[in-house]
């Protein structure tokens, strides 16, 4: 018995190298890495300042943190860096969800296995989320926001160079073209689309990019790849063996159709559980194949990677008891809510 789940472990391993690793992980850390690297940290916090227009902030929050690639705890101090820094309440709290529950790495690891619908909703729900979660967490503390002063509104400056924007275009398209170019057909395709891809990105980029700015991109890069990589690797593991021992019967009545219980009972899984980013998805199509509904599927990838009980823990360390309590609700509520009518919605 213990010699089979360790088999369905290693299967599920194997299939995520062979299938994953060149294709989708490679063009995505070093896209995460060039991010880090060319858009200016600067020029993108510099309007998140408790006196700019709540949509234009908020705006920048969510959009700015579809480009960080972080864990629930691991974005906590990045979110209270720029609060105390003297960003608005609001903006800071949705870069605390939308970089782990929508971050580009997520979201194309979650289209290369669930398919572009799931990715779509989760895009979509996250977003909407996230303004929801900051116009909450401004007018809960709007006594407390009114007396703050922005320390860095009116700072920033250019956010990337042309070609800087051309590279980051240039590892968008390389990350999406094997999926999107071949869409049937033997894997070795992709691998040449693949391959293609890279020539293009490696010729511009040593045509074009200092060698400073190459060596800086490249070490952002690995340093994804040295956090991320083997939590993705165990994380699929330990999906493989639950695949093995979780019985079916036990999905389908708790979390098969679209029903709200269903939906309250995966996000409550989703905001207890720890989640490092991208192992969310491999989990939820595991549960997906044993009887989970799109619903609370959706529900789960958003809670997943977006809360948990240790995030909770920090949130109410850095950020006091009181900004845990209400945002940790809010996220339970509107998870509930938004599988519940994505239930309905994606079938």
């Amino acid at each position: 018995m213990i010699i089979d789940v360790l088999i369905a472990g290693l299967i599920a391993l194997r299939e995520y190298v062979a299938l994953h690793v060149i294709t989708c992980l490679i063009p995505a850390f070093l896209l995460a890495g060039g991010i880090v690297t060319f858009v200016s940290r600067e020029a993108i916090i510099g309007h998140l300042g408790a006196a700019a227009r709540k949509l234009t902030s908020f705006g920048i929050a969510a959009s700015g943190s579809f480009f960080v690639a972080a864990c629930s705890c691991t974005v906590i101090p990045v979110s209270s860096g720029i609060y105390y820094g003297g960003a608005g309440i609001g903006a800071a709290f949705i870069l605390l969800w939308v970089a782990p529950a929508a971050n580009i790495l997520a979201l194309v690891y979650t289209g290369s296995i669930l398919g572009t619908q799931m990715v779509v909703a989760r895009l979509v729900s996250a977003l909407l989320m996230s303004f929801v979660v900051g116009f909450v967490m401004v007018y809960a503390f709007y006594r407390e926001e009114k007396n703050r002063i922005s320390t860095i509104w009116m700072s920033g400056g250019q956010l990337m160079t042309r070609k800087d924007v051309v590279l980051l275009l240039l590892l968008v398209g390389w990350l999406l073209a094997p999926n999107y170019i071949v869409t049937h057909g033997p894997y070795w395709q992709k691998v040449v689309v693949w391959a293609v891809g890279l020539v293009v990105v490696a010729v511009y980029a040593w045509k074009t990019i200092d060698v400073d700015k190459l060596r800086d991109w490249l070490g952002e890069s690995w340093w994804f790849v040295r956090i991320i990589f083997p939590l993705l690797l165990a994380g699929v593991f330990i999906v493989g063996i639950i695949g093995a021992v979780l019985p079916q019967e036990w999905i389908e009545p708790w979390l098969g159709g679209a029903g709200l219980r269903q939906s309250f009972l995966a996000t409550m899984i989703g905001a207890v559980t720890y989640f490092a980013t991208m192992t969310e998805a491999p989990f939820v199509d595991t549960l997906m194949n044993l009887g989970m509904g799109k619903g609370p599927a959706l529900a789960l990838l958003l809670t997943g990677p977006g809360i948990s009980l240790p995030n909770w823990l920090a949130i109410a360390r850095v950020f006091g008891i009181n900004k845990a309590l209400v945002y940790i609700s809010t996220i339970i509520v509107l998870g509930t809510l938004v599988g519940w009518v994505a239930g309905f919605i994606l079938g």
